[in-house]
């Protein structure tokens, strides 16, 4: 698709929403292998596990619940503030700042909102680390959702109903495919965020992930896709 089609895709565009991690900061930065070696760690001394048979456990919840929290609060009753702060003490220098993205964030018109199933504080030491935080005009975290992630319908109502977004006007970016279908439901413009040379065709991405015809575009480049949508060179 050329850049003029990308741009026409979006004239209609005012509410602008973005997932956090793999998203607005690029898959290479690896910033969630930190915090992946948190949560096992945290199951492992919770459970008094191993750390194999913990990561199995972790992952286990995950495949199930949807996070890795949801898991532990249903079965373990653990305390959802303790596990976020914990599996969120991170080195956050592993983001490079990016002023081209950056800048493409602030040149897009009306609101733009971070919807993410981690909490407002990782999205805030992210974000100001990578340098956008200041283009937002909110967070929408996994606290605000009640501690029910996406792809959970009930959380993109509350974020909806929260924020008062008419989906009709509004466009939504995700590392993840299944987090794409709910806003396409709803008649947002969605796009698929995939790591930089990603090589599979997007049938392949769809089939990997779960979804079929929800995704609208997909790119490598959020910010040379962002200035395609603006009319800005790429």
């Amino acid at each position: 698709m050329t850049n003029s089609a990308i741009a026409a895709d979006f004239t209609h565009v005012s509410e602008w929403v973005f997932d956090l991690d793999n998203t607005l900061y690029p898959h290479h930065s690896n910033l969630f292998a930190q915090i992946d070696v948190k949560m096992t760690a945290y199951v492992s001394e919770l459970l008094q596990l191993p750390s194999d048979e913990a990561r199995k456990v972790q992952k286990d919840f995950y495949q199930s619940y949807g996070t890795t929290l949801q898991g532990l609060m249903a079965n373990h009753d653990v305390d959802p503030d303790d596990f976020l702060e914990k599996v969120h003490d991170i080195d956050y220098s592993w983001i490079d700042p990016d002023p081209r993205l950056g800048d493409a964030i602030k040149a897009l018109p009306g609101r733009k909102f971070i919807f993410t199933n981690g909490d407002r504080g990782h999205a805030e030491r992210a974000a100001r680390q990578l340098g956008v935080l200041d283009h937002f005009d909110d967070i929408f975290d996994v606290v605000a959702a009640d501690l029910v992630p996406k792809p959970a319908a009930e959380t993109y109502d509350k974020f909806r109903a929260l924020h008062r977004v008419d989906c009709k006007r509004a466009a939504m970016f995700e590392d993840l495919a299944r987090n794409l279908t709910i806003p396409k439901s709803l008649g947002m413009r969605t796009v698929l965020i995939v790591p930089n040379n990603f090589k599979p065709t997007f049938t392949e991405i769809w089939e990997q992930d779960g979804a079929d015809d929800h995704i609208d575009h997909v790119t490598d480049d959020l910010a040379g896709f962002l200035n395609s949508v603006t009319g800005k060179p790429a």
